[in-house]
Parts: C-alpha cells; sequence; structure tokens
C-alpha cells in the first residue's frame, strides 16, 4: 500500500502489481488504517484510491486470506482504523473518489460502492464473481449494488458471476466517468482536488445527510437538514463564502 498526501487529498494505492492487486490481509490492514487517518486529520478532506499497475484488483487473495476465515468471518480492521467497505462500524466522513482500470473484481466493484465518485478507464473489466467461488459478496455490494444500479441490473451480474465491460458500468451507475485508458488517476485527480476546493464540512455534512437518507430513509435525512444548516451557517467558512459570493472572487476555505 502506498500513501500520499496531495495538497488536501490523501492517495491510497494498492501496490501488489506483481499478483494484480489481489488483496492479502496486510493490505486490507493498511487500506483500514489509510481510512482512518484520513477521517481523523483536518487537514485531509478528501481520499483518492488507485493502484498501480495494469490492474486494479483481482479480489481477495484466497491462498492468503482462505485460512484466516473465522466463525465470525474476517478480522481485518486494527485499531486507528475504519471498515473501507464500511459494513461494520463508524463510516469514514470525508469523500473518497476512486480511479479503477483493468480487472475490476469482487471487493473492488464493493469498494466503489462504499465510495462516492468512481472514474474508469475504458477498457476496464469488472465481475462480482464470488458464487463462482462458493461465497457471496460481504463487502457490501449485495446492499449497495441493487440501490445504485437497480434489483435487475445488480442480480445480472452478481447472480451470474459474468464480467462486463465499462461501458455497461457506467449504465448502471457503477462508475460516473469512463475515460481513456491511461487517464483514470488524473482524471479522479482532478475531481477530488474539485471536491477539496470546497468548504470541507459543508462536503461532510451534504455526505452525511445523504447517507441518513440511503440508511434511515427520507425522514431521518429531512430531521437533519435545518440543524446542519445552523451549525454550517455559524462556521468561518460559511463567512468566507458569503464574501467570495459578494465579492465575485475564490474563496480559499478553512475547515472551521
Amino acid at each position: 500500500m502506498i500513501t500520499e498526501r496531495r495538497g488536501h487529498v490523501l492517495l491510497i494505492g494498492f501496490n501488489r502489481p506483481e499478483k494484480r492487486n489481489a488483496a492479502d490481509l496486510a493490505l486490507l490492514t493498511q487500506l483500514a488504517l489509510a481510512y482512518g487517518e484520513l477521517d481523523r486529520d483536518p487537514e485531509l478532506r478528501v481520499g483518492l484510491v488507485y493502484a498501480v499497475g495494469d490492474h486494479f484488483t483481482a479480489g481477495l487473495d484466497l491462498a492468503d486470506i482462505g485460512p484466516r476465515l473465522g466463525p465470525d468471518g474476517l478480522d481485518m480492521v486494527p485499531p486507528g482504523g475504519i471498515h473501507p467497505w464500511q459494513v461494520d462500524g463508524p463510516s469514514v466522513s470525508k469523500p473518497v473518489v476512486m480511479a479503477v482500470q483493468g480487472t475490476c473484481l469482487t471487493l473492488g466493484i464493493e469498494l466503489m460502492l462504499a465510495s462516492d465518485i468512481s472514474v474508469a478507464s475504458e477498457s476496464t473489466r469488472f465481475g462480482q464473481i464470488e458464487v463462482a467461488r462458493g461465497i457471496l459478496p460481504f463487502g457490501g455490494a449485495t446492499i449497495r449494488f441493487p440501490r445504485a444500479a437497480g434489483w435487475g441490473n445488480a442480480m445480472r451480474w452478481m447472480l451470474t458471476g459474468d464480467m462486463f465491460d465499462a461501458r455497461e458500468a457506467h449504465r448502471i451507475g457503477l462508475v460516473q466517468e469512463v475515460v481513456p485508458d491511461g487517464t483514470q488517476f488524473e482524471r479522479a485527480l482532478e475531481l477530488a482536488e474539485r471536491i477539496a476546493a470546497q468548504a470541507p464540512l459543508a462536503v461532510q455534512a451534504t455526505l452525511a445527510n445523504a447517507r441518513t437518507a440511503a440508511r434511515e430513509g427520507a425522514a431521518a435525512a429531512e430531521a437533519g437538514l435545518q440543524p446542519a444548516l445552523a451549525r454550517l451557517a455559524a462556521t468561518e467558512d460559511s463567512r468566507i463564502g458569503m464574501e467570495a459570493f459578494v465579492s465575485r472572487r475564490p474563496a480559499t476555505f478553512v475547515g472551521r
């Protein structure tokens, strides 16, 4: 795993290209720790997950992970970490953008579904292939794939284990942009930096309310709108934003 700070963006890179970035326990725990760092550090506003090499991920490294599966599943979140697939424990409070290429299987799709914006190179191939391995998707696809793509679209790919291309991933809403091969990281970074330039507390409040709507329903999200607005209106960033609007100059937000 590679992590690098670029301004207010935390770059998080899968770095097992010789294994097509198949995830062993070390990669999973390092990813969880990187999400924890993103969440805690007030200077970090957005995460960008990418992969070194030709492929995003071939899924789990079953030779490493298989023997570690216990009666309660897989323990992969060390102290200070946040579950990257956000199916257990707290959620990361900041947006995550993803750049994918090559092969993107199983947990790669689930990480996209748990993130906020995904960019794919045009030759990317996707597969939610757990049923062909005798297991089920356990990183959130059963919950989020139908919500993102619609029931029939999700079941078409989850229940067959068939592969699909970037055009289909875009059609069903799994990815938000498809770009020429080799440009996915640069485009994802552009989007991450665009988000990072906005008022961070407002970005986090927007993300939190949208998640409340997805998890608890519209009524719960509606109940939180006015209190969130009141909190944000009292921030220094709100004043900066208003002054920038009046003066027609770009705002430089401080996260307070």
